[in-house]
């Protein structure tokens, strides 16, 4: 019998353990329905494909993360500051993203993955299930000039509505 429950972090061993996962929830003591920690992956899988991840892993894996989201604001900041000297006569604006996300979790990553970057980004974390209707509603308050929708298929910019594939 497998011991793995609802709440350990794990890994599927049919994909080499290349994305962390939490159980959420256990169905016939055979199949696991899983949230990716790190990656904004949701998943199934045969308990008898996972291995418990170990804590130390885990924390390797964040703090491998965190290095790599510091290299690339600071190749931002860097490639930001050179073109401004290059071109000091010159306002350099950036878009205004709308990033909406039914994951709590994501939502506040990417908020502070916009922030540490220097992005003015609105992020809203709505339930998926409400997206499509509050979609257009925040578009046309916000004007953004880029628009991430997670866990939706696409934004119809001639029909101006959140629309799903069939």
């Amino acid at each position: 019998m497998n011991a793995i429950k609802k709440g350990d972090i794990v890994a599927r061993k049919s994909h080499n353990k290349d994305v962390i996962f939490v159980v959420n929830l256990v169905i016939n003591n055979q199949i696991a329905i899983l949230s990716g920690i790190t990656t904004r992956l949701k998943a199934d899988s045969y308990l008898d494909d996972l291995e418990i991840v170990d804590k130390r892993e885990i924390e390797k894996t964040y703090k491998e993360i965190e290095a790599k989201i510091e290299c690339k604001a600071r190749e931002g900041n860097q490639i930001e500051k050179s073109n401004f000297f290059k071109r000091s006569n010159k306002i350099i604006y950036t878009g205004r993203i709308l990033h909406l996300d039914g994951d709590k979790k994501y939502s506040e990553k990417s908020n502070a993955y916009y922030k540490k970057i220097g992005l003015k980004a609105i992020v809203k974390n709505i339930p998926e299930s409400r997206q499509v209707s509050l979609a257009n509603e925040l578009i046309e308050r916000y004007n953004p000039d880029i628009v991430v929708i997670t866990g939706h298929d696409r934004y119809d910019k001639v029909r101006k509505k959140l629309r799903r594939y069939k």
